[in-house]
């Protein structure tokens, strides 16, 4: 097991901007974050990816400045961006913005960028962008997040906090690379065996470019799993467990059973 530094257990939510109307996702937004979840999330895509595959779909980014407004507390953002769909110095002017709304009349924002190389085929194919493949998707991430840094740095105003990057993938070579050299959070899928490699990989890549892993917070899917479950991937070294809800109706029923959870853990 890796030594880690002592946080909080966190429960983000994503809420799939699918197969709702919007003033459904604007309540459920307002009831998940009195319920007390730590980050709401939505996605990336522009089509569902459950159900009718041409429901009703809102696109993210748009969402999230409404989101920024009408919360006070949570942490927000896409899990996670699609890096192929805007240029690198829009993706960060972007960004910046929705995190200077999201500080109000406070001084600091909540918006947390998490973004990948994007994977949903029919998006880039029924909105003009080239698919590529994922070696190439990812290299365009690579590109892209040094830039993204750069023009952070440069903004007037500045960003009201340092930014945090989450990175979601599990690729070994690329993606963790990258997670190493840049991320904040790391977000995956993995089950236990899964991580615990992962997690070796990570700490090489952290070793190859001078970086202290315990820096970068564990994030990974736990959705319908049982407690034990979530508890072995706690032991890990895992502090932000995600949950993801969907449209027409958006059920809270799993989210206050992790939410229990999380309390119970943090004491």
């Amino acid at each position: 097991m890796t030594s880690r530094p002592a946080r909080p257990i966190r429960l983000g939510v994503q809420v799939q901007p699918q197969h709702a109307n919007y003033a459904t996702i604007r309540d459920t937004v307002r009831k998940l974050e009195d319920l007390g979840v730590d980050i709401l999330f939505n996605w990336d895509h522009f089509f569902p990816l459950y159900g009718d595959p041409d429901g009703l779909h809102f696109e993210a980014w748009t969402e999230l400045g409404s989101w920024a407004e009408i919360t006070s507390r949570v942490e927000f953002g896409t899990l996670v961006n699609c890096n192929s769909y805007r240029n690198a110095d829009l993706q960060a002017d972007m960004a910046r913005t929705l995190d200077h709304i999201s500080a109000g009349s406070t001084d600091t924002g909540r918006f947390i960028f998490g973004t990948g190389s994007g994977w949903f085929e029919r998006d880039y194919d029924e909105y003009g962008y080239e698919f590529g493949t994922a070696g190439q998707r990812l290299d365009a991430l690579a590109d892209a997040l040094p830039k993204i840094e750069a023009r952070w740095a440069k903004l007037n105003p500045a960003p009201t906090r340092k930014i945090p990057v989450l990175i979601g993938g599990g690729g070994e070579k690329k993606t963790l690379r990258l997670v190493a050299k840049h991320a904040d959070i790391w977000h995956s899928f993995s089950e236990p065996e899964v991580l615990t490699h992962k997690l070796g990989i990570l700490a090489e890549h952290c070793a190859v470019v001078g970086r202290d892993m315990n820096e970068i917070e564990i994030s990974t899917e736990i959705g319908k799993r049982d407690e034990s479950y979530a508890d072995e991937i706690l032991a890990l070294g895992a502090t932000m467990f995600s949950v993801g809800i969907g449209g027409p109706d958006y059920d809270f029923t799993n989210v206050t059973r992790w939410l229990a959870w999380r309390d119970a853990q943090n004491g």
